[in-house]
């Protein structure tokens, strides 16, 4: 595989990532899409702000190409998990501008630098500190599509809709009473493993 392939995989496998997480708040309404599903206050804008977050810094700060985007969220005093919620005066309109300038960033990014080039992670321990542009875009890709599987349970909680991305939703074929039998064959098969242990 020549670098230029390289590139091109770990390109294309951010912008699907990417596509996925924004396209789980299509349709929504600024409630859904703020509100805490999860115990630990899981919700889908505030997956995008952290992509968002972990983009400028991992593709932009490390390899020394600060984006000038302030983040109030990441500074000192900000509170534990700032980055994974949205206040009401943070838009979805402001959040996903900041998403897609975060992408033209990491895009230049990856653009401008061979994928051996070293740089340095502000927040990791010193001495530590070190990765290359490929780990770090590797790392930012696991990164989205963790958060996109999170968004498609999330999204699925809130009004059913499944799917991999817009045009392959990745699901077999089957209505709402198929989708009831086959929950049911599940919990069915889960309590009887029970009963066996």
């Amino acid at each position: 595989m020549t670098t230029s392939d390289a590139r091109g995989d770990l390109h294309f496998y951010l912008r699907s990532a990417r596509e996925a997480l924004l396209w789980k708040l299509e349709g929504l309404s600024e409630y859904d899409i703020r509100r805490p599903l999860t115990p630990t206050g899981t919700n889908l804008l505030g997956l995008v702000k952290h992509a968002a977050s972990v983009e400028l810094g991992y593709l932009g700060d490390t390899f020394g190409r600060p984006s000038g985007e302030p983040l109030p969220w990441l500074e000192d005093g900000a509170g534990p998990n700032a980055d994974m919620w949205a206040p009401a005066e943070e838009s979805r309109e402001f959040i996903v501008e900041l998403y897609r300038r975060a992408w033209a960033h990491a895009d230049a990014t990856l653009k401008a630098l061979p994928l051996d080039t070293v740089g340095n992670v502000p927040w990791w321990p010193s001495g530590k500190d070190e990765v290359t542009l490929h780990h770090a875009v590797v790392r930012v890709i696991a990164d989205t599509h963790r958060h996109a599987g999170h968004a498609d349970i999330i999204r699925e909680l809130l009004d059913g809709a499944v799917g991999m991305n817009k045009g392959n939703d990745n699901i077999p074929p089957g209505d709402s009473a198929w989708w009831e039998n086959y929950r049911s064959r599940l919990e069915h098969a889960a309590r009887e493993a029970d009963r066996d242990t």
